[in-house]
């Protein structure tokens, strides 16, 4: 069986998957709640699997709370956790950037999408917005923007006279109240930084690419832009699941 996990700086997954890789739990956590050492309550789910679990594969930005996990999971199920980036990629992906400054669920989302043909832009929104170029099985680099909900929530933290707004698709671009106001600044604003970054990118390399947004708000964002868009909310995971076999 695969543990798989990928530990990001709002959300953990962990799925288990069986030897045909197909899912058989999958579990979405507050990665606050991480930062607690005693996990144990948390992996109970994988009591049944005990001496089952023979490989692992994670992804994670938030080193802390994977030290919590790993520690908690080698004593629960007598098992080693490993993490992409203890692994050589170099088979899989030709990394042209310092690898240490690439967070290794951008890697993963790379590993999930390349085929060795097609050029892809990946575009993950998470706490950070960012896009990430492969050119066949080249990782390029990425740019990082700021997340939505951070940047609206820290809006509505700092601006006392802004009410609590949750994001939604909006037609109108002039506001007519202060949340359509708030909506609209964020949705068509943050619409025209993804097209505008996908158009520079193009511009840059000359060439076609397939685009795949990954992350809470993608679905958001999809008919907006111009261009072909494939939304894949298990990018990171299926890349580590990919990448698992190499171990």
């Amino acid at each position: 069986m695969y543990l798989i996990g990928d530990i990001g700086n709002t959300e953990t997954k962990i799925c288990l998957f069986n030897d045909k890789k197909k899912l058989l739990k999958k579990k979405v956590f507050d990665t606050y709640d991480f930062k607690n050492t005693n996990l144990s309550e948390k992996f109970k789910f994988l009591n049944a699997y005990r001496k089952k679990i023979d490989k692992t594969m994670f992804s994670s930005v938030v080193p802390n709370v994977f030290k919590n996990i790993k520690r908690t999971i080698k004593k629960k199920l007598r098992v080693e956790i490993k993490e992409l980036k203890q692994l050589s990629l170099k088979k899989i992906l030709k990394i042209e950037v310092n690898t240490r400054q690439v967070g290794s669920d951008r890697l993963a989302n790379a590993i999930s999408a390349i085929n060795n043909k097609d050029n892809f832009i990946i575009l993950d929104f998470g706490t950070a917005t960012t896009f990430d170029v492969v050119l066949k099985n080249k990782y390029k680099g990425g740019i990082i923007a700021p997340g939505v909900n951070l940047s609206l929530k820290t809006l509505v933290e700092k601006a006392k006279l802004i009410p609590n707004t949750k994001l939604t698709k909006i037609k109108n671009i002039i506001g007519k109240n202060t949340q359509n106001a708030v909506r609209s600044g964020f949705y068509w604003g943050y619409q025209g930084l993804i097209e505008n970054m996908i158009n520079l990118i193009e511009k840059k390399y000359k060439k076609n690419f397939k685009i795949i947004f990954t992350g809470g708000l993608s679905h958001l964002f999809k008919d907006t832009i111009k261009k072909k868009i494939k939304i894949d909310r298990d990018l990171t995971i299926k890349g580590l699941l990919r990448l698992v076999d190499s171990i």
